[in-house]
């Protein structure tokens, strides 16, 4: 079964990255969010593509929360 233990090796590869991607993503939150004053304000453009991400997150992990207002 070496298909089996590729799958698992890719598979494993795939995570890391995606762990660490996440991390900076973190990270970066954590430096920038300091250096905002007061509100964003979004695009129309923006707040759709935002909406566009959670809402397959919520598909994809059965997420059953309240919808939030990007407004």
């Amino acid at each position: 079964m070496i298909w089996a233990r590729m799958l698992a090796y890719i598979t494993g590869t795939v995570d890391q990255e995606l762990l660490l991607r996440n991390e900076y993503l973190a990270a970066e939150n954590r430096i920038l969010r300091p250096q905002i004053q007061g509100r964003l304000l979004l695009s129309d453009a923006e707040k759709a593509t935002l909406a566009e991400i959670a809402y397959g997150q919520k598909n994809r992990t059965g997420w059953k929360g309240e919808a939030c207002s990007l407004d």
